[in-house]
């Protein structure tokens, strides 16, 4: 009897960066502290039920074993949920006080929410949203 796999359940996300030491201190100065396993070479974060990790993007790609070739737009972003628009503004506020890139500055959006978006050092989009459809507890987490 075969097992089929179960996918519902992320565990890892990893992202490709260009400098890991700069990528480390971003993510430090928005308050993310580095996790059991980091070293120079790769950084784990714990957030929520997951793991954020930091690896050089060469290194990622050669693992995949695809070209890095970092044309255009992935097709990926991350997302964090906030249980107000003012939380959203104020996040909005520390990434870019962290060094993070504004790309589209917190506003209501056509889904009923309100949602900014900033880069981090290497590119990476991240959404800081308030969405009044789902819950978000005192840890960040969300439920639908």
């Amino acid at each position: 009897m075969t097992t089929k796999p179960h996918f519902s359940a992320v565990s890892i996300i990893a992202l490709g960066v260009a400098d890991l030491a700069r990528a480390r201190a971003f993510y430090e100065a928005l308050g993310f502290s580095a996790g059991p396993g980091s070293s120079e070479n790769i950084v784990f974060f714990q957030i929520g039920g997951l793991v954020l990790s930091l690896f050089p993007r060469g290194l990622l790609a050669e693992d995949a074993e695809v070209a890095d070739d970092g044309h255009g737009f992935d097709g990926v972003t991350l997302a964090h949920n906030y249980s107000s628009e003012d939380a959203v503004d104020a996040a909005m506020a520390h990434a870019l006080a962290s060094g993070a890139t504004l790309r589209k500055k917190p506003r209501k959006v056509f889904w009923g929410g309100y949602s900014g978006y900033f880069a981090d050092p290497d590119g990476h989009l991240w959404e800081v949203a308030y969405n009044p459809f789902v819950k978000v507890d005192d840890h960040g987490i969300v439920t639908l």
